[in-house]
């Protein structure tokens, strides 16, 4: 292709006005200001620009960054909204025109003699998800049980489940399509709650939409920019200039009709790079230094737990959503353990059903031991305390683990199905809520180097009370580090601990996130030589 060539004296123009020569821009600084070109009062965001410059996204963010460097492109806006999709199972509901609370209380309000037997043979809901429901509108006091039978009690509580949320969670998306996105102000403030309620958790794999939080930055010209614009026009650089003389451009004399890029001499050569380790391993091997620095002791347990460890010894009845086998793996062979350590079977078992000599009334349900054998793998970093406590621990004491847990989750910005937790406790006669709040403070300054941190209340069924642990990201937000709380009698008597203990469970992949000013959780296991090579560990 011919080109028209490049005009020095119209360069050196133009440098004088603007102090920018314009033969030192990249080819995709060019393309970028191209697309002002008859509109440079005009403002282009993250989202037009690509389609516009006809480059990629990533090659735009490049562009964009070398040019607020030169002051001639300058942020004119940046907002971040959260955006609400469907999941897999919220298509799946949307089909089916209802969630299985839904379907519970409305089967239910139809015929009251209905069980969670005759609800389990309803195929439109796994049993599991029957389970789930059941557990979860019995949590929240909606039903209750006569007998076998379940019966609602609150009636108005259940109104919004029977007549509200299917509407107004699923009736935009099925009128705009599946897969389309809605801002979160976009529902009504009650479908805003319940998406809160239902998306914030981590290991809330089931839930029916995912909330992402996407920062849009919108940019226009400075005048040195203008000017530099009018330059590229005038000399009629299009951004496509050969910055390689290739053998077979002297063969066939393209070269000479081609406009060639200047070399510019003051890039920096290419980096030499050294053998380091991938800043996730540095930032855990850190943590850990830290943690032992501080005088803790280290717990470590096995990847495969039973649900007993894993579940049971924390005081979570067998009927618990997070139970469920859609969002634990479980191992197909060997399904069960041989046997479950006594005396803590048996006390932990007397616990879920009466309250044991905790001083509770329990769960009030009929324990399974079979369940308590079977094998999966590490959901929560909390199993390393429970052993830890059965094990005759030191009182006062301080422990902690860097846990490798796996569940069936979504995988986003801010979840994953593989993720570390720093798990820990402390043991002692004088331990309190406030001596938590301090260590969790510490823990988000030192470790996860966040500037801002802020307590939420929260529910866990073996602390009490609890907190929820945020931290300020620079893009995302506030984002959820983990839980914490003062594990209940009825975890720690039937281990044979008769003390107070504080305890925490801080996803380590988010902490890390802030500390190594990243955006995305699966960058953290980046084989990307450059992030491995450039990113600060």
């Amino acid at each position: 292709m011919v080109r028209r060539r490049f005009d020095p004296t119209r360069s050196s123009q133009v440098t004088q006005e603007s102090k920018i020569d314009l033969s030192s821009l990249h080819a995709l600084e060019i393309q970028t200001l191209r697309v002002y070109e008859g509109k440079e009062e005009d403002e282009q965001t993250d989202t037009t620009l690509p389609e516009a410059a006809g480059i990629g996204p990533g090659q735009v963010r490049r562009a964009i960054e070398w040019l607020i460097s030169k002051d001639l492109v300058e942020i004119s806006q940046e907002l971040t909204v959260s955006v609400v999709s469907l999941t897999e199972l919220g298509v799946a509901q949307a089909d089916v025109g209802a969630t299985p609370e839904t379907a519970l209380l409305l089967q239910v309000g139809k015929d009251p003699s209905t069980t969670l037997k005759d609800l389990q043979s309803d195929t439109r809901f796994d049993r599991g998800d029957w389970g789930s429901a059941f557990g979860s509108l019995k949590g929240e006091r909606i039903i209750d049980q006569k007998g076998p039978a379940i019966e609602i009690a609150d009636t108005d509580r259940a109104a919004f489940y029977t007549e509200r949320l299917v509407p107004g969670l699923f009736g935009p998306f099925q009128e705009a399509g599946k897969e389309a996105t809605f801002d979160l102000g976009d529902f009504p403030e009650e479908i805003q709650e319940y998406i809160s309620a239902k998306t914030t958790k981590r290991g809330k794999g089931k839930a029916p939409v995912r909330v992402e939080e996407r920062a849009t930055r919108s940019y226009r010209l400075t005048d040195s920019g203008l000017q530099t614009l009018q330059g590229i026009l005038e000399a009629n650089l299009t951004g496509e200039e050969v910055s390689r003389l290739t053998s077979e451009m002297l063969q066939s004399g393209e070269w000479k009709g081609v406009d060639f890029r200047r070399y510019d001499l003051s890039i920096k050569p290419p980096r030499i790079t050294i053998g380091r380790h991938h800043p996730y391993r540095a930032y855990l091997d850190s943590t850990r230094r830290k943690l032992l620095a501080l005088g803790f002791e280290e717990m470590k347990g096995p990847l495969v737990e039973t649900e007993f460890w894993n579940m049971d010894a924390l005081y979570m009845p067998q009927f618990h959503a997070a139970r469920n086998i859609h969002d634990a793996y479980y191992v197909k062979e060997p399904t069960h353990s041989d046997r479950v350590e006594e005396p803590y079977f048996s006390n932990v078992a007397e616990a879920h059903s009466t309250g044991g000599d905790t001083g509770s009334r329990g769960w009030r349900y009929e324990f399974n031991p079979e369940r308590s054998r079977q094998l999966l793998l590490r959901s929560q970093g909390t199993a390393l305390s429970a052993r830890t406590l059965a094990s005759g621990p030191n009182i006062p004491g301080k422990y902690f683990g860097i846990a490798r847990c796996f569940r069936q989750d979504d995988v986003d910005a801010t979840h994953s199905a593989d993720f570390f937790q720093v798990e820990g406790i402390v043991l002692g006669e004088s331990i309190n809520f406030r001596s938590l709040l301090g260590l969790l403070k510490l823990f988000a300054l030192e470790i996860a180097q966040s500037e801002e941190v802020r307590y939420v209340p929260d529910y866990f069924p073996f602390t009490e009370p609890s907190v929820e642990l945020q931290a300020k990201h620079p893009t995302l937000g506030w984002i959820e580090l983990g839980g914490a709380g003062l594990f209940r009698p009825e975890l720690t008597r039937p281990l044979g601990v008769n003390v107070p203990v504080i305890a925490w469970g801080l996803g380590v992949d988010r902490m890390a996130m802030v500390a190594l000013g990243i955006d995305d959780i699966r960058d953290l296991f980046s084989s990307d030589l450059d992030f491995v090579r450039n990113e600060r560990g």
